[in-house]
Formats: C-alpha cells, structure tokens, sequence
C-alpha cells in the first residue's frame, strides 16, 4: 500500500515521446480519454491523434513535443486516480518541461492554462533554436562539477556559451550551448575520461543563455497566468529546492528555469532526505525511473503510463 508522507510523483520532460504513447491508457480510462478529448478541443488540432500515430517527426517537433508529454502525464495521473483515488503524494517534480505538468497536477494552474503554457513554451524554444541556434551534447562518466569546467574552458577558448544543462544523474550529464562550444566541450570531455560524448539530435540549446532570445516574451505569457498555491510540495529544477507556495515565486522559477541548469540528481536526492522511498513516474517511458536507480538506488521507482502499470501498483 502506498504511503503518502514517502511518495513522490515524477514527471518526465522531452525525450520521453513515443508514438503511441497515451492510447492505451485513452481506451481503458474515461478519465484519461477525457483529457486528451479537452487537449483536442483547446488546441484545435487532433494532438491525440499525433500522440497515439505519429508521425515521429512531427510529434519530435519541440512545439507539438511539450504538449504531447504534457497531455499523457496529466491522463497518467487522471487514470492512476481512477485506480487508487485521489491520492496526494507529499511531494512532486518534473524534469525541464515536466516541471509545468507536476505545478499543474500540485493544483498551482488548471489544466487548460498549463496546455496554454507548455504550447507556448514549446512554440518559443523552438523559436529560441532559431534566433540562436545551437545543440546539446549527452556526456557519460563525468560528474556535472567536472563538466562545469570543461564548458568554462570551451565558452573561453571559442568565445561562445556552453554550459551544463542537465544533471540528470552520476555519469549521465548533458550540456547545451553554441555548436562550436559545443565541439570544444566535447573534445575535452573526452580527453579527460568521458565514457561518451555525443551531440543529440536537437537543435535548440535549452537550459542555456542561448534561450535568453525569447525569455522576456515568455515571461510576458507566464505573468498573464493565475497561478494559486500548490497543494503538494514541488521541487525547483532550477534549487533543487521546494518551490515556495505562491504565484511570484513559482513564475521567476519557470521563467529562470529555462536558462539554468535542470539540478535532477540533487532533487532526488533532496526528497530521499526528505524520506521518500517510493518514486511514481507518470508518463510514456520509463526515463526518470532509470535515473532514480543511478541516483537513489535504495528507493523504489515506478514507471506508470499504462493500464497493466497502474493496475499492478493498485494491487
């Protein structure tokens, strides 16, 4: 039986689409098929459809990407509940984009405004990637402290920006920036031991100043938002660190968040220390659960976007 005081939800950020992603959760949970029939007619546009048949392309396109994640998290949560009712953790967190959808699901934003948000967040990266384009880089066997210098050493030897983006877990870094930074960084990741170091395939430098370009319309956007208090405690990507419980707070907080890093190795490991022993990832992969077990390996990580998966954690 699960125990609020030691559970935490999880939301997963881009990376996590697949194609197919949501449906079978729409045919078993009215719940569920519900929210993506509310995405469908707030948008205007058959997201459901893209999510459940593609193609890859368009549904990998950052602007369709971020509601997509958005809308199958959010139908995780609405069929869970269905199973274990309205069950509040004690805490929740979201990787990058993620982090919308758990304020959302933490009460702080309704549903519709937070598809408004993650819609326009998504439309403005990718205009940010093409106002000042650059990439991200996955780098393996190199804590983010050592990673933090090698970017400083390429930003100074280039004179572009790259810089840490996402500590997602020890030994899997990934840092964004300028391309030609970029290159630079990776040559001296691996010179200095880097297991791996490869540029993804994306062409925005998100968690980097190179999103700075669209900050200032973003901000606009997300002040126009009513934002409440949440009811559940919400980690900060960018302090690892509650979110404190009002509307100012938690606007700087996505508005900063797109140009810091995502600190995802120090909020788990925040909400360990908290006593958290049971993570609940609500979405179409299992990606976060698969960090948990490298950051906190003595907890419990489920990964929750099917029927089969919420029926066995009800059990």
């Amino acid at each position: 039986m699960l125990n609020p005081q030691t559970t935490a939800f999880l939301f997963p950020g881009q990376g996590s689409q697949t194609v197919g992603m949501g449906k079978g959760l729409a045919e078993a949970s009215p719940a569920a098929k519900a929210l993506f029939e509310q995405a469908d007619d707030i948008l205007d546009f058959k997201l459901s459809e893209l999510c459940w048949n593609g193609p890859d392309a368009d549904l990998n396109d950052t602007s369709n990407t971020q509601p997509a994640l958005y809308v199958c998290s959010l139908a995780a949560l609405a069929a869970l509940h269905e199973g274990l009712g309205e069950f509040t953790p004690t805490f929740m967190a979201g990787h990058s984009l993620g982090e919308v959808t758990a304020l959302v699901a933490a009460g702080a934003l309704e549903f519709m405004d937070g598809l408004e948000l993650v819609r326009e967040r998504g439309r403005l990266m990718k205009r940010a990637g093409e106002l000042s384009p650059g990439g991200m880089a996955a780098i393996l066997n190199l804590d983010a402290p050592a990673l933090a210098e090698v970017c400083a050493e390429a930003s100074a030897a280039t004179g572009k920006v790259a810089q840490v983006a996402n500590d997602n877990s020890p030994g899997q870094v990934v840092i964004s920036g300028d391309n030609a930074a970029l290159e630079k960084a990776i040559e001296l990741a691996k010179a200095r031991g880097a297991k791996r170091a490869i540029k993804l395939p994306v062409s925005i430098a998100a968690h980097s100043p190179l999103m700075e370009v669209v900050t200032g319309d973003y901000a606009r956007f997300v002040d126009g938002l009513p934002f409440v208090a949440p009811l559940t405690t919400v980690i900060a990507n960018s302090t690892a660190q509650p979110i404190p419980a009002d509307g100012h707070a938690i606007r700087a907080e996505l508005v900063g968040q797109l140009t810091t890093p995502v600190r995802w190795t120090e909020s788990i490991r925040y909400l360990a220390a908290q006593g958290v022993t049971t993570f609940i990832e609500l979405g179409s992969k299992e990606v976060l659960t698969g960090l948990i077990k490298r950051i906190a390996p003595e907890t419990t990580g489920y990964a929750v976007g099917t029927p089969d998966a919420i029926a066995a954690l009800a059990q």
